[in-house]
């Protein structure tokens, strides 16, 4: 981009599309050029550990995720995540009682997720587990270099920035939503959710046996169809539509031994939702 000089004054200027733009007119941002988005790491898959699915039943599921993941270690390249499950619901329910902000609640459920981020890695210590900060994912190949299982908080770091959501004053961007966006951030190879059901239904399972499983489905119609309840959180739905490297996302039940293997080779386990 050249210089340019502005008019009676000594001051130099980069000259740019972006010149004077208020970078919210439609029009502008339908005619600017952009490169291609850079998948920075194409070869990493994000793994979503479920706080409340999988955390939160401790030695009942937990080291058996464990295991499959050193077991994957040689083969696959993981960034795992974690949610904040059980802990975080009960101090989301003190902190509405009490009248606490979205912002307030948000930064609650991200010390619990960080909580369950520590407690993985310190599982998989002797197998290269390391706490990271989401500043540090950029040094991600550090980390695979030497070895390392590289864990993170799944909360997206809006905490007292967090948008108001319509209803109520839940986050709506939690621990899914902050595994999608790094996926799409880094170009991941695939963004894999491990909860304790089988995948999508057209309903919560635990609550309606008669629900049914969804298989494979779109964004977009999984949208149109407006369930009562998602097994992610919906904003994803909105990221992945919208995502240029992410073609897909996968919901697998990482109680039944195996799944988490499968889906890092490219199996269709579970439920698979596509972005278009």
């Amino acid at each position: 981009m050249p210089l340019m000089r502005e008019r009676d004054s000594k001051r130099l200027h980069i000259k740019s599309r972006l010149m004077g733009e208020s970078l919210v007119s439609e029009s502008f941002l339908d005619a600017l050029e952009v490169a291609p988005q850079r998948r920075l790491f194409p070869d990493v898959n994000v793994i979503k550990i479920g706080g409340q699915s999988i955390c939160d039943r401790g030695k009942k599921a937990l080291p058996a995720i464990i295991d499959e993941i050193v077991a994957n270690k040689s083969e696959h390249k993981m960034l795992l995540m974690t949610g904040g499950g059980t802990r975080s619901r009960h101090i989301y329910a003190i902190g509405l009682e009490l009248g606490m902000p979205t912002g307030i609640i948000a930064a609650f459920g991200s010390s619990v997720s960080r909580q369950n981020a520590l407690l993985v890695a310190t599982m998989l210590a002797e197998h290269g587990g390391i706490e990271i900060d989401q500043d540090a994912i950029i040094k991600l190949p550090n980390y695979f270099s030497q070895g390392c299982v590289p864990v993170t908080s799944g909360m997206p770091p809006y905490d007292f920035f967090a948008i108001p959501p319509a209803k109520g004053r839940i986050p709506i961007h939690r621990t899914d939503v902050g595994t999608l966006l790094t996926a799409d951030l880094i170009g991941a190879r695939s963004c894999i959710f491990v909860k304790d059901e089988r995948g999508l239904f057209t309903d919560d399972p635990k609550k309606d046996p008669s629900a049914e499983f969804i298989p494979a489905i779109t964004a977009s119609e999984l949208i149109e169809l407006g369930l009562d309840d998602l097994v992610i959180e919906r904003p994803c739905l909105e990221i992945l539509r919208n995502s240029q490297v992410l073609d897909s996302i996968q919901i697998i039940n990482g109680l039944e031994k195996g799944n988490l293997t499968r889906a890092l080779a490219g199996e269709h386990v579970g439920t698979i939702i596509s972005r278009a």
